[in-house]
């Protein structure tokens, strides 16, 4: 415990040289999807790689197809030490637009608020800071004695364009990369500012298009409606039928590995302070659709859906075109949890399909991509000890929270290097990510750094 107290007392102390190393990343322009900036993202490579070396890590940057990758290792001193895999990413999105921002993107400021100080800039929240985080409780672990865990780095520059180049590093590199016992993923939030928060689950998603063929071209529906086969109304009673009258997915099997929460996580998430009112009048809503009984956190973070996303069919310009299409098609989309099989789901949808077809009415699929759920097991040694970790720095129990979407370098994690992910981060709702004048609580920075040092600690224990 006295080594900790030494470590969070240095953090305290160099949080002004934090600020300026963090205000020094920020500055670099590194957008990933602009080529123009290619130069820029080697930069803010190289910039990670010398302060890894700087600690008197091994660190390198690794070429891509895309931008650079950046790999260090640091040892700790005991033998035995666990050993943990940071994740982060150095790209940004681009800024514009410029004329919506307060101040230079590229020029981070700290900015007076009632509630304390922001750090301003792009990257600031996503992922610059949060980043930044873990590697500065690094820094004053090793002005006190050194690391309490072995830590392999990994810092991306391709987050913000699906991380192309990332699947075929992580195969090249899996002797390397799996020899961590767990991974530290710092790109999600709190539940709110004064709560901490760990994410345990991520749905998966399953993406199927269906196009629905019936006569060779279209015809003109007052010489053809009424004996001829209409694409879209067969689209649209297969679409009918995918829910019954209580928002229940009809197809077989579906819900096949799809658990139940345990029911202390059930009444955590009913605690917290959630308004289901406030959710939905802000996008014009009033009454919680779904699954009956079911509320809107349990119904995202830990339930399966089937939804449509898009459908094209006839005639869709101005005004009226009385056609009677030959091909109507629509885009479905399927939210996983628990051990639903996305392979055994999109099976039974085509099956689904082919059973609704009239005579004459033909089916084409195209599939999208299919990812399974993820989920930290809730008895899981190394999530309980970050988060009476993360309880000890703020005072609060740590929030077990669910992801609707997805983070695609946690499957990865999971799929090529069988290792499982923390995923604490420390970005607020507000902070404007992706948007102009994205911030990153001085707060978040700060205490962030700190409870990274005492998750070290705890994770080591």
């Amino acid at each position: 415990m006295a080594a900790l107290d030494a470590v969070l007392s240095t953090i305290d102390a160099n949080l002004d040289a934090s600020t300026e190393r963090l205000f020094d990343l920020l500055s670099i322009p590194s957008v990933s999807t602009d080529p123009a900036y290619a130069q820029h993202c080697l930069r803010a490579a190289n910039w990670l790689k010398n302060q890894l070396n700087g600690l008197g890590y091994e660190a390198e940057v690794r070429a891509t197809p895309g931008h650079p990758i950046v790999v260090g290792h640091a040892k700790a001193k005991r033998k035995d030490a666990p050993h943990v895999l940071f994740y982060g990413h150095y790209d940004v999105q681009p800024p514009d637009p410029l004329d919506l921002w307060e101040s230079e993107p590229f020029a981070p400021r700290l900015a007076e608020r009632k509630e304390g100080q922001d750090i301003v800039a792009r990257g600031a929240s996503d992922d610059k800071g949060q980043l930044m985080t873990f590697l500065e409780a690094c820094r004053a672990y090793e002005a006190n004695g050194g690391l309490p865990c072995n830590v392999t780095f990994l810092f991306e520059g391709e987050e913000e364009t699906g991380s192309p180049s990332l699947p075929a590093f992580l195969a090249a590199h899996k002797d390397e990369l799996s020899a961590a016992d767990l991974a530290l993923v710092c790109d999600t939030g709190m539940w709110n500012s004064a709560t901490p928060a760990i994410t345990v689950m991520l749905r998966g998603l399953a993406q199927e298009e269906v196009i629905v063929r019936g006569p060779s071209h279209d015809l003109h529906s007052g010489m053809f409606g009424g004996p001829v086969l209409n694409p879209i109304h067969v689209l649209a009673k297969i679409i009918a039928d995918l829910h019954d009258e209580e928002g229940k997915v009809t197809l077989p099997g579906f819900y096949a590995g799809v658990p139940e929460l345990p029911e202390d996580i059930a009444e955590q998430w009913r605690n917290l302070d959630f308004d289901e009112k406030a959710f939905l009048s802000g996008i014009g809503l009033t009454r919680v659709g779904g699954e009956p009984g079911r509320g809107v956190i349990e119904q995202i973070w830990a339930r399966p859906t089937c939804d449509v996303n898009g459908i094209i069919g006839g005639y869709t310009g101005a005004g009226a075109k009385t056609v009677l299409p030959a091909q109507a098609s629509a885009k479905f989309s399927f939210r996983l949890v628990g051990k639903q099989d996305p392979k055994a789901v999109m099976e039974s949808f085509r099956a689904f399909v082919r059973e609704r077809l009239p005579t004459d009415a033909k089916a084409e699929f195209i599939s999208h991509g299919a990812s399974g759920a993820l989920q930290l097991p809730f008895g899981s040694e190394a999530l309980n000890r970050a988060r009476r970790a993360l309880e000890q720095e703020w005072g609060k129990e740590a929030a077990l929270v669910g992801c609707g979407g997805s983070i695609p370098i946690v499957g990865a994690f999971k799929r090529d290097l069988n290792m499982d992910a923390l995923m604490i981060g420390f970005a607020l709702d507000d902070d404007r990510i992706h948007s102009p004048n994205e911030k990153y609580s001085y707060t978040s920075f700060h205490k962030g750094t700190r409870s990274w040092a005492r998750v070290l600690d705890a994770l080591a224990a």
